[in-house]
């Protein structure tokens, strides 16, 4: 679909230059939180992270670097899938897609709203386990970065810029931090082979490493705002070669810092991160205790980059779907000023108020345990997209079409089988481990039947929604 060639479409604004694709990218993958996650596995995350790069990011990428180039337009994901395998599958791929994020807002701002206490000399108290403390804060971040992103693409993407450069200047700290810490300091965990090695019998912990795969997941998000990317067939791939040795080597290079300064058993699987600053301050400097407070509110900008980020990109892929009319009409609108599908963004976010309500009812909730559901919920229904990125990435590039300026990935069939093969695999392991309750749930069941119901829940809600439609 190409929005420009069409007078009776929507005309949108090309805003996003390749610097606003990059950070983009950044915004959107890289988490400082799962440092503190996959730490909390021990040595052997250093293993997975390295695994998940060559067996699932680096696939990704390439899937995404060609799949961009040949079909640039408004959509993404969704335009590639529906030209892959027909419209049925276009709109599941497309709804899993949007209303993952219900989940994934709520997730974010849960830990921020955690981290913030930090800000103010509260971390070590209470109030990162008042539901009204976190309910507060989570709510108003949302509506905030609802409310900067409806005013328009070009004022929207300097809170996904402002936004990355927090997130990645604060794994910087984290890093230097550790290497500081390698040069003084002897590891607060053995480092040794048979510690480097993965555990897998351990089920329960297996759950932390689902946001592994996760974390690496998002380089395909900016995709959908093909129609706003300045000259996206040749910007978009640019993107994705610059961010993803970036982002790889923050995670990599980050987790080992937060092992070597943190003990794991002492790891909080929220603010992991910040407790690796706070110990290598004090082992750097006594003077130095401003730097946690400081980085905290890092954290927090970079928290509402990312929520921006996924706010604003996937509101297109539910706009592409309104002009398609599988949703209601009006979800296929723009702001007469500024540009933006702004329907389609204030329905996500009251979904995901909605959700975040939905998920902290039950009698003893902790918030590190609903941090945790939403994560995983947000995992298995976000990920079924990916099933059909590698598998419309497989369609399309055993049809042999040439596109004019395509950036096709080299070694012929044999490279893309693998490719595709490899993140199939990957995907599926992701969901699977999703649905595993952590050691540290009050209720594993009720852990259980929250992830798989809800996920389900909103399967269930598209088919219907899809099926009235054609009917």
């Amino acid at each position: 679909m190409k929005l420009e060639n069409a007078s009776s479409q929507p005309q949108l604004i090309r805003a996003l230059k390749l610097r606003d694709l990059v950070l983009f990218n950044l915004a959107a993958v890289l988490g400082i939180r799962h440092l503190a996650t996959s730490a909390r596995f021990g040595a052997g995350s250093l293993v997975l992270w390295l695994l998940a790069a060559l067996l699932f990011f680096i696939p990704q990428g390439l899937a995404v670097v060609e799949l961009s180039s040949r079909f640039p337009n408004e959509g993404g994901i969704y335009d590639w899938t529906k030209r892959a395998l027909g419209e049925g599958h276009g709109f599941l791929c497309g709804w899993c897609y949007w209303i993952s994020n219900a989940p994934y807002y709520p997730g974010l701002l849960l830990s921020a709203s955690v981290i913030a206490t930090y800000v103010f000399g509260k971390g070590d108290s209470e109030l990162s386990k008042s539901w009204p403390y976190v309910l507060s804060v989570t709510l108003v971040s949302l509506w905030l970065a609802v409310a900067v992103n409806v005013i328009g693409v070009g004022t929207g993407k300097w809170l996904q810029n402002i936004g990355a450069l927090s997130t990645y200047g604060l794994g910087v700290v984290v890093i230097l931090f550790g290497v500081y810490g390698v040069i003084s300091e002897p590891p607060a965990n053995p480092l040794t082979l048979q510690t480097l090695t993965p555990d897998f019998s351990d089920l329960g912990s297996l759950n932390l490493l689902a946001s592994v795969a996760f974390a690496f997941a998002g380089v395909e998000l900016v995709a959908a705002m093909g129609e706003e990317i300045e000259n996206p067939r040749r910007n978009l791939p640019r993107a994705v070669l610059i961010s993803a040795p970036l982002i790889a080597l923050a995670y990599i290079l980050g987790t080992g810092a937060v092992l070597w300064l943190v003990p794991v058993e002492q790891i909080n699987v929220v603010s992991g991160f910040l407790q690796a600053i706070a110990n290598g301050a004090q082992r750097f400097s006594s003077s130095f205790g401003w730097i946690a407070p400081a980085c905290a509110a890092l954290y927090v900008i970079g928290i509402l980059g990312g929520v921006g980020a996924w706010l604003v990109a996937p509101a297109r892929i539910a706009f592409v779907i309104g002009l398609d009319r599988y949703f209601p009409a009006w979800f296929g609108k723009v702001h007469p000023r500024w540009r933006t599908p702004y329907a389609a963004i204030l329905v996500q976010a009251g979904v995901a108020t909605a959700f975040l309500l939905a998920s902290v009812l039950g009698e003893g909730t902790k918030v590190e345990e609903v941090y945790l559901i939403l994560l995983d919920v947000q995992l298995l229904v976000y990920f079924i997209p990916f099933i059909y990125l590698f598998v419309s990435f497989l369609i399309h590039r055993n049809k042999n079409e040439v596109v004019t300026g395509a950036a096709l990935i080299p070694g012929g069939k044999i490279a893309g089988w693998g490719i595709g093969i490899s993140g199939l695999a990957m995907t599926m392991f992701g969901m699977i481990v999703a649905t595993i309750p952590p050691d540290s749930s009050a209720n594993r069941w009720r852990f259980f039947l929250k992830v798989t119901g809800e996920s389900l829940a909103f399967i269930v809600v598209g088919g219907i929604i899809y099926y009235r439609a054609r009917k």
